[in-house]
């Protein structure tokens, strides 16, 4: 998939409900609050949308079900399903659609009533005759075993976790929708409860509701909207694995080669970058993502994080909605990670904006780091 650097944009962005969403909303109700205020957002109306994209735990037909509820028929629609990293691979199918003249203004939306609905329609693990019969507690054990050879390997310590856990507390205090408002200490993650060794629950992301969307159009026909656009600069995909037995290094995962497709065709590096959002289901995700996407060495990931570097005031803002781990976690995150890297590149955030914002990283991440998708944003300035 040949993508054009910048020639198409995010122009709008909302979150739906968030936290545990009223009693009887469904999945397709969540996406539709999100597409409904993502392009009020940005001045469009849904019948201006004409290419719809969606991914769900809930929902099989993802696009088909939404189509239906809003009362549309879209030129062009896709339901890859890919995990956390749907929505990155989605935005980059967008903007190819956009590119092809397949459609104008696509949507990109998730919805997902995990909390309030418990596990009954989500979608079951997939049968591996290799795992499968010992019961693995997943994803959180896939998680916790490459936490634990990266501890034996480079050093790394629950400390160093902990950390990043403590970090994404603060990002979360300085923002109003996020679920966790309690401050966050070093002992209370490795003192919390033990999930899978070594990950404690506060190694671990929400279990939340929630949903939002994101609406992408050309480039000419985004400097015409109601918000400054977000550009996609540069977008990078792989897969390396469905299951953690086959994962050639527990250390090491395809953001490397995802994050390099990315900052290749942006033309930029990891230093270049002012604002990262990364898929945080654990704490050990960020680390790693910060190491593959180039951020640190590998190895170095657990040292990059001390003395709250990547916290509010560090050398680097990751993950400014308070992520997974404190913002919300509604079963798939990516679409969250788009939503708060446009609002940054907008200056829209707050308390909790990062300065003079003008490049930034939304990586997803999906399965046991089984596939992983990049996108390098920016300001019309970065053109």
């Amino acid at each position: 998939m040949m993508l054009t650097r910048g020639a198409a944009a995010i122009v709008g962005v909302a979150e739906s409900d968030l936290g545990a969403v009223a009693s009887g909303l469904s999945p397709l109700d969540l996406m539709a609050q999100g597409i409904s205020r993502a392009l009020d957002d940005c001045g469009l109306q849904l019948s201006d949308v004409d290419g719809l994209f969606a991914a769900a735990t809930q929902s099989r037909m993802a696009t088909t079900a939404l189509a239906e509820y809003l009362g549309i028929q879209p030129k062009y629609h896709d339901c890859t399903y890919m995990g956390g990293s749907s929505f990155m691979t989605l935005a980059m199918h967008a903007q190819a659609a956009i590119e092809a003249g397949l459609c104008e203004v696509a949507v990109v939306a998730y919805g997902s009533t995990q909390r309030t609905a418990g596990r009954q329609n989500v979608a079951p693990h997939d049968f591996n005759p290799y795992e499968t019969p010992f019961r693995p507690l997943l994803p959180v054990g896939a998680y916790s075993l490459a936490a634990a050879r990266h501890m034996h390997e480079f050093g790394t310590t629950r400390e160093q976790l902990a950390e990043i856990a403590v970090a994404a507390r603060g990002w979360a205090l300085l923002n109003p929708a996020a679920w966790e408002k309690k401050p966050l200490s070093i002992a209370d993650v490795i003192g919390s409860k033990m999930v899978s060794s070594p990950l404690t629950v506060r190694d671990c992301c929400l279990v939340t509701d929630g949903g939002g969307a994101i609406v992408l159009t050309s480039a000419e026909r985004a400097k015409q909207l109601r918000k400054p656009p977000v550009f996609i600069l540069g977008a990078g995909e792989t897969l390396s694995h469905l299951t953690v037995s086959n994962m050639a290094n527990l250390t090491v995962t395809g953001a490397s080669r995802s994050g390099e497709l990315a900052y290749r065709m942006a033309g930029l590096q990891p230093a270049d970058i002012d604002v990262v959002e990364v898929y945080d289901a654990f704490t050990i995700s960020t680390l790693l993502f910060l190491e593959d996407l180039g951020f640190c060495p590998k190895g170095e990931g657990g040292r990059f994080v001390l003395d709250g570097a990547i916290a509010p005031g560090g050398k680097l803002p990751v993950n400014t909605n308070g992520g997974g781990l404190s913002y919300c976690h509604p079963g798939m995150y990516g679409i969250f990670l788009l939503i708060e890297a446009a609002r940054q590149l907008r200056g829209e955030c707050g308390a909790r904006q990062a300065k003079d914002c003008q490049t930034a990283i939304a990586h997803g991440n999906g399965g046991v780091m089984s596939t992983q998708s990049t996108l390098v944003l920016g300001t019309e300035a970065t053109l």
